[in-house]
């Protein structure tokens, strides 16, 4: 009897580690920091947090409501959701009491967002332009390569602060970097990206690369020891220092600068997901949009 009870708590925690497991760690993270807020909010108000309750839960999303984007409500049920599947606990967040109190929100409040500007062709010229006048030679090579490949490989941050030098492969084309997990990749099938030669030696991402790995002379590990917070701190400076208003760029913007460049240069869009690692069209389809504003305006068939 013993022995069936270990083998049984063996196989809660051995779950529990699978469970957990299923998420990147990033994830599990937000997740984390997520369900804080709402156990404050329940502690506040003499609630149970754990197991929740569909009414607890909406009357948070109405309390969140009041300072909180649209997008940061649905982030939160699903953050609230999974904490309690991590703890062994079920909770209906399709429940009608949390869906209709959503749409109430949505309809009287919007679900708009206003996204951070992307970083076009222009704006990461003039950016290099500025790194290059960086006096600390290993900064600037280093900079110079983390703001070139993220913008050339459309990399999500925590992509790019994650590259390994193992991962890197030169070849004749350019550079081939594999990525073993990502945001949209939690199993960790992977996804090579090829990033060629530009003809402008000046912005060309593979030459920055080389020049980055033989000035740090790294040979394993990550070649960018930062955070991801800090490829948005940086972006924000060199932005700030081009004459750019840093308030309205972010990590996103190397990786919406791509594929909105691209677009603008009539890539087609299983390309750019190509290249993105996008599983869906709808966000690839807003990049393609806003790089489409002015060239098919009806407008321009107007003569005055």
């Amino acid at each position: 009897m013993n022995d069936l009870v270990t083998d049984v708590k063996s196989l809660e925690l051995e779950t529990l580690k699978n469970l957990k497991s299923s998420k990147a760690s990033n994830t599990l993270r937000a997740y984390k920091a997520d369900y804080k807020d709402f156990a404050a909010f329940c502690s506040k108000h003499g609630f149970k947090s754990m197991p929740s309750e569909p009414k607890i839960i909406s009357l948070y999303l109405t309390h969140l409501s009041q300072t909180s984007k649209f997008s940061t409500l649905k982030r939160r049920i699903a953050s609230i959701s999974v904490i309690h599947r991590l703890s062994g606990h079920y909770i209906d967040t399709k429940h009608p009491m949390i869906t209709e109190n959503l749409m109430g929100i949505k309809r009287a409040k919007g679900s708009y967002q206003k996204a951070k500007k992307p970083i076009l062709i222009n704006d990461l010229k003039s950016i290099i332009d500025v790194i290059d006048k960086d006096k600390n030679e290993k900064r600037k090579t280093k900079n110079k390569a983390l703001i070139l490949i993220g913008f050339a490989g459309g990399f999500r941050r925590s992509e790019l602060v994650g590259i390994l030098f193992e991962d890197i492969d030169f070849v004749i084309e350019g550079v081939k970097i594999f990525i073993k997990r990502s945001k949209t990749d939690q199993s960790g099938e992977g996804m090579t990206k090829g990033i060629p030669y530009f003809s402008n030696s000046e912005y060309c991402p593979v030459i920055a690369l080389k020049n980055w790995l033989e000035k740090s002379k790294i040979k394993s590990g990550k070649i960018f020891d930062m955070s991801d917070k800090n490829v948005a701190l940086c972006i924000k400076k060199y932005t700030s220092i081009a004459g750019l208003d840093p308030n309205k760029y972010s990590g996103h913007s190397l990786r919406s600068g791509f594929a909105t460049s691209a677009a603008e240069l009539g890539a087609e869009e299983r390309d750019i997901m190509a290249m993105t690692g996008h599983k869906t069209t709808q966000m690839v389809r807003r990049y393609i949009q806003e790089a489409n504003l002015f060239k098919n305006n009806a407008l321009n068939k107007i003569k005055i």
